[in-house]
């Protein structure tokens, strides 16, 4: 499910399920783990999935067993991605494919994101789906989305190309498909050579408003 490595004081995380890199209770996991072993062993972390798909959302078989199984799962996601946008350490998320749903979360959470050129598309389809979008990915989203993108993405749908999702807010970078990783730890170690402690300090205050309300949310 996940490779870890550590190159020049960059931790990296490579999820790979084979498939859709679904959210599953592996890939969450395996998420965790990375994180715990990055905070031991480096000073950044660079996040990337399978060619072609960063991730696909939460689990459907898990979704679609029951609410109590719908539940568990997507309260251990929400908590992963609680981590994830309060983790003190810079992390730069490397997408090579599709990111939609809690695959998008993934991204909103995450500091720097990079995505490759091509078909890949991004976004927010619980509305297409007839679902809710849950608190803490609503936060996500305000937080990160550019705010006159945030109709048509929140409450519409969109599904946006690389170059489109760079536009509203998903991505902050868009590279040819072979530069993706070199330019995902270049720059994590850049991003590696700041202050840990102001960095950390800094990433709460900025995104403490929408923490505490994801907080509230989870009852924590």
């Amino acid at each position: 499910m996940m490779n870890f490595s550590v190159v020049n004081n960059i931790a990296m995380l490579h999820l790979d399920d084979g498939k859709a890199n679904a959210v599953s209770h592996a890939y969450v996991d395996a998420m965790n783990a990375g994180l715990d072993r990055a905070e031991q062993e480096a000073a950044a972390v660079v996040i990337t999935g399978r060619e072609g798909v960063f991730s696909a959302g939460f689990d459907l078989k898990e979704l679609q067993k029951g609410e109590a199984e719908r539940t568990a799962l997507v309260a251990k996601g929400a908590h992963m991605l609680l981590r994830l946008f309060t983790h003190p350490q810079p992390i730069v998320a490397a997408s090579a494919g599709h990111a939609v749903a809690a695959g998008a979360l993934v991204l909103l959470a995450a500091d720097t994101r990079i995505g490759a050129s091509g078909e890949a598309k991004y976004g927010l389809n619980e509305t297409a789906i007839g679902m809710s979008l849950p608190p803490f990915g609503m936060e996500l989203a305000l937080c990160r989305l550019t705010k006159t993108a945030q109709t048509a993405a929140i409450l519409q749908s969109t599904l946006y190309s690389p170059d489109g999702a760079l536009e509203v807010g998903y991505l902050d970078e868009v590279v040819a498909g072979e530069a993706l990783l070199d330019r995902a730890m270049e720059q994590a170690a850049a991003l590696a050579q700041l202050s840990g402690e102001a960095y950390a300090a800094n990433k709460l205050n900025v995104r403490r408003e929408h923490i505490v309300r994801i907080e509230a949310s989870l009852g924590g």
